[in-house]
């Protein structure tokens, strides 16, 4: 797994929330404090998100890494160190 993988897990998640209703680009983009146009742009894969506002997504909805990870992958992991 790479850190590409999580940033795109972390933006499928993301994806899901919004679709789902459980979260609006306006109150992602308030929390991460970017705005709401690059935050749609980020979601469409048009533009990137930085590490750093990935970093605060990340702790303003409480989601640990480990959540993007799934339990099959993170036992593969360890089995092969």
């Amino acid at each position: 797994m790479t850190f590409h993988d999580l940033q795109q897990r972390l933006l499928e998640e993301l994806r899901q929330r919004v679709r789902s209703g459980a979260a609006t680009e306006r109150g992602l983009a308030r929390v991460s404090g970017i705005s709401q146009p690059h935050l749609h742009n980020v979601l469409k894969g048009k533009r990137r998100l930085s590490l750093m506002k990935a970093d605060v997504i990340l702790q303003s909805l409480q989601i640990d890494l480990l959540n993007l990870i799934e339990p099959e992958e993170l036992r593969e992991s360890i089995r092969h160190r």
